[in-house]
């Protein structure tokens, strides 16, 4: 008889305890998508940030764009240091040979960089149409 009325009042007070965290909940706004906490708009709390309101998806195909295009430079970069290791060689079969080696590999480094843009191209269009429902 003890357990139980130990056990009622346990449960009685964990209720009172707890009660004043229910007053302090914040109401649920499901149905409302422009109103984020309290009644502050959303576009205010974007506008504020400067998050603005693009797709995610579109945010993640420009930085891909941006990075292949910035190692399509460095690429191209490493081919005219080559180039102008060729042109410094002075005759010298072995900087020459290095610098057709520079040539080479920057070359490659090129194409599979420019692979890499096609495919990514291709991936992020298809995505993005597929989600769309275009």
């Amino acid at each position: 008889m003890r357990k139980t009325i130990a056990g009622f009042a346990i449960a009685i007070f964990s209720v009172l305890a707890l009660a004043p965290a229910g007053l302090f909940a914040p109401v649920a706004r499901a149905q409302d998508n422009n109103l984020l906490w309290g009644n502050v708009p959303q576009s205010s709390v974007q506008n504020t940030i400067g998050l603005g309101n693009r797709d995610p998806r579109a945010i993640v195909a420009s930085v891909i764009r941006i990075i292949l295009g910035f190692l399509g430079i460095i690429a191209v970069i490493i081919i005219l240091l080559g180039g102008f290791k060729w042109m410094t060689a002075g005759g010298n079969e072995e900087k020459a040979g290095e610098a057709r080696k520079l040539i080479a590999q920057g070359v490659i480094g090129l194409v599979i960089i420019l692979a890499a843009f096609g495919i990514a191209t291709f991936v992020i269009n298809s995505l993005l149409s597929a989600t769309n429902g275009s």
